[in-house]
């Protein structure tokens, strides 16, 4: 007898990131692709990890109890509100679960997070992808596209992988005109790299609304992405849900540790942002002037067109990874002739720049 045969929707699923291959390039060792923090982790979670190891033969089984409460404590919030995931991804995941299925949708900008679209496919839910400007989420068309059959509203504020975003005043409009029986989820893993004055926090919406969750992490500013940790913090009902449907025991014991240890370090988070920051503005400087689509970034990445055909965003990948740099390159269409580089130390970017700039002028090494 024949195995049940597996959800239709899973077999929609995609990689959205692309890779070259492995073959003939040199060990690639400056990291810039995958968005990690530019100094790493506080020594002080470190050295919390480090001593957590000490009972890692203990589950934990009280995740939410244990760092819901310093999360609260550290963004002033409710943390009854909050639960606890595998990074935000894996809370993403759980939200399409809780609220999507057959008969169903999600409503996205077209080009933001790439993964999205998969936790719907796995949950037999349609996802109906709507045109951005520029890589900017357009209001307007995400609420003409929604549909009585709507579920959640996705919008990664700020963006990935382009870094733009929304203010705060265009994503109370995008909510005010959703009907309440869909879910608004706020994917805000980059908020803590924004310095745009019109920048609103996600939570102070999810506040005043009982349809409206928001997603942090841990992997980003706290340089903990190694840990998975993320936090959603939403309305009691919808915190509920996702809470039930949790692993059992979802985070290890040295991850919370780490956590909430670097939550306390307020001087290295401040260092990363500013750090973040000034490389930011370098880097997009640097390739603006070397007559590339820099696309205006608030996250700790900066996505850079190459539209000439004849010095295609593959090749300067390439060029790039036999310089041992590691950049990103996305399967979407409209990244075509995108990559996308993770702000670096200041000796990184200065060898990727260089490495772009040589091969734009006719270089060969």
């Amino acid at each position: 007898m024949a195995v049940a045969r597996a959800k239709f929707g899973i077999e929609k699923i995609v990689p959205h990131m692309l890779s070259e291959g492995a073959a003939l390039f040199s060990p690639e060792t400056i990291l810039l692709n995958s968005n990690e923090s530019v100094l790493g982790p506080s020594p002080i979670a470190m050295a919390a990890a480090r001593s957590a190891i000490c009972g890692i033969e203990r589950y934990v089984g009280n995740t939410d109890q244990l760092l819901a409460p310093e999360i609260a404590k550290r963004f002033d919030l409710d943390p009854v509100r909050i639960t606890i995931g595998q990074g935000s991804d894996d809370l993403l995941a759980r939200l399409a679960r809780g609220y999507l299925g057959p008969g169903t949708n999600l409503v996205r900008s077209a080009n933001g997070y790439l993964k999205v679209p998969n936790y719907a496919h796995a949950n037999d839910a349609d996802v109906i992808s709507v045109p951005d400007d520029n890589f900017v989420p357009c209001v307007d068309r995400i609420i003409a596209a929604i549909t009585d059959e709507t579920r959640i509203v996705y919008l990664a504020n700020p963006e990935n992988p382009a870094g733009t975003y929304l203010s705060g005043t265009e994503v109370r409009r995008l909510h005010s005109a959703m009907p309440k029986t869909a879910l608004l989820v706020i994917d805000a893993a980059y908020e803590d790299y924004v310095d745009a004055p019109d920048y609103e926090p996600a939570h102070k919406l999810v506040d005043n609304a009982d349809n409206v969750v928001v997603c942090r992490t841990f992997s980003k500013i706290y340089g903990l992405a190694g840990a998975r940790v993320g936090w959603l913090y939403g309305p009691a009902d919808v915190v509920d849900t996702v809470r039930r449907i949790a692993l059992t025991f979802p985070v290890a014991s040295p991850s919370i540790a780490a956590a909430i240890a670097a939550m306390e370090d307020c001087e290295h988070t401040k260092l990363v942002f500013e750090v973040n920051k000034s490389g930011r503005e370098w880097l997009s400087k640097e390739l603006s002037e070397m007559g590339l689509n820099v696309i205006p970034s608030q996250g700790n990445f900066v996505l850079i067109g190459f539209h000439d055909p004849l010095k295609a965003a593959i090749d300067v990948r390439v060029r790039l990874r036999q310089k041992g740099i590691a950049v990103r390159r996305f399967a979407a269409p409209a990244y075509n002739e995108y990559i996308r580089i993770t702000i670096g130390r200041p000796v990184e970017l200065h060898a990727a720049v260089n490495a772009i700039r040589d091969f734009l002028n006719g270089g060969t090494q």
